[in-house]
């Protein structure tokens, strides 16, 4: 039976979340469980700060939730921080744009809700570090990702910070250290624990109310140390708009209820078809942390569709995606060669030496000039439209072991294309999947051949029994 059979069959979850903002407020045990200290410390007198990172939203929100949970109990402002690297407003990358357009949505709705919200240029760990050592933060909230960047950023911080530092998944409908304390195999080790959890954390969430203390003045603070905030100036940056995306927590949700209304029913059926609008178009919002995962997942069981459609979306959206998050928390190399399994690295190691017939350079590959027609649509559908159908991009990452010369060299060379022009790029999502197409990671071992060894072997011939591939092509020639 599908793990998912019995959720999407009862729609009726409850939340569970209760705070009173009058009289004695008690600490919620579902926002609690959805945290754990990264560092111990002596609480400030100044306001709780949220590190807003890769969850940028207000709605549905557990780190704020948590963060405002805290600055009630104790009775302190709330601000919100967010940092962009100054590196990338000199000439910014359509994944800038989108992100820092979603951000100015944000700026109406912290003052409405009585939050301080600070977007400063700099680089992520300094300006954490100054900005709460500035406000004499009471404490610092984060939410999660397990990404080396924000590894790396929260190292340096607790070697700085005086107050104790907490980390929110909010990313995940389960916490990734609460899903698994360990690297799982593949989705059918941590299917299971997945679907056992979930009765109690998908639930609704609740709606975050205008915060009752006033903000912490800290304009002075902001000039003294020299901070760039540039929140009023933001449109700048977003003046030459984000393609086809439309980019914010508003658009997020409009994707969101028009996918439930128009493609949710076919879902399982047209998903692995390039040439259908058959995926739901939400990516970019769940990447940006512009959608919440666990209130799309709630809408999805929740909705008026056919089972299997449901039940097919959920396995996308909660055990792929979550086993993704797994994957980069637990395998500190989840980007190398080195995070590939024994297997899957001692067959790539004994053909290492077997001739290519086709051997192409990133400059070459980046242009989509190959012999093949298929790949070559693949790459300017990615280069045009900032965006690759799930099924392509699994086909697109082997034929680039295939024709490069090693598997380093492969698994480098997808990971850049992707991070530089998938709008969803520098993703766990992506990650995962390229170490799955060149490196057998949640995969097993296939039929041995020339290159590949024993990871499994796509082609243009597989790809026509799936569909109308002189379509795709025809649709993606320039």
């Amino acid at each position: 039976m599908n793990p998912f059979s019995k959720l999407v069959e009862y729609s009726g979850f409850k939340s569970k979340i209760h705070i009173t903002y009058n009289g004695l407020i008690q600490k919620d045990k579902n926002i609690i469980g959805r945290s754990r200290r990264i560092h111990e410390g002596q609480r400030g007198c100044g306001p709780v700060v949220y590190w807003m990172d890769r969850d940028l939203r207000f709605t549905d929100n557990w780190a704020l939730l948590y963060a405002q949970q805290e600055a009630l109990i104790r009775q302190k402002p709330l601000h919100v921080l967010i940092v962009i690297e100054a590196d990338q407003l000199k000439n910014p990358t359509l994944q800038t744009r989108f992100k820092i357009q979603g951000i100015a949505e944000l700026l109406p709705q912290s003052r409405s809700l009585n939050i301080r919200l600070s977007i400063i240029a700099g680089t992520l760990s300094k300006t954490v570090i100054a900005y709460s050592l500035a406000v004499e933060s009471h404490l610092l909230v984060t939410d999660f990702s397990p990404l080396h960047i924000k590894k790396k950023a929260l190292s340096d911080i607790v070697q700085e910070i005086k107050c104790p530092l907490v980390e929110v998944d909010t990313h995940n409908i389960i916490p990734v250290w609460i899903a698994s304390p360990k690297k799982e195999y593949g989705a059918y080790t941590i299917r299971p624990k997945i679907h056992r959890l979930l009765p109690d954390y998908l639930t609704d969430l609740p709606v975050l109310k205008p915060h009752p203390h006033e903000p912490f003045n800290c304009d002075e603070i902001i000039q003294r140390h020299a901070f760039d905030e540039f929140s009023e100036s933001l449109q700048q940056y977003t003046r030459d708009g984000c393609g086809i995306f439309l980019s914010g927590p508003t658009a997020a949700e409009q994707q969101m209820k028009s996918f439930m209304r128009k493609r949710l029913a076919g879902y399982d059926t047209l998903r692995n078809n390039p040439n259908e609008e058959g995926q739901s178009g939400l990516s970019p919002y769940l990447h940006f942390g512009q959608l919440s995962p666990q209130r799309l997942a709630f809408s999805v069981s929740s909705a008026a569709a056919d089972k299997a459609a449901k039940e097919s979306f959920l396995e996308e959206l909660i055990v792929r995606r979550e086993l993704a998050d797994n994957f980069c928390f637990y395998e500190e190399n989840y980007d190398t060669f080195a995070g590939f399994h024994p297997w899957a690295q001692q067959t790539l190691n004994e053909h290492r030496d077997d001739i290519r017939e086709y051997c192409y350079t990133l400059k070459q590959l980046e242009n989509a000039e190959t012999h093949e027609d298929l790949w070559n649509s693949c790459q300017r559908d990615l280069v045009n439209n900032n965006k690759l159908h799930g099924f392509l991009r699994m086909y697109w990452a082997k034929k680039i072991l295939e024709w490069t010369g090693s598997p380093e060299e492969a698994l480098h060379t997808a990971n850049y294309l992707n991070d530089k022009y998938s709008i969803d790029g520098c993703d766990p999502n992506g990650y995962n999947g390229t170490a799955w197409s060149i490196g057998g990671v949640h995969d097993r071992a296939w039929a041995e051949r020339k290159i590949f060894g024993k990871i499994r072997y796509m082609n243009e011939r597989g790809c026509r029994r799936k569909f109308n591939v002189d379509q795709y092509i025809a649709a993606h020639s320039t």
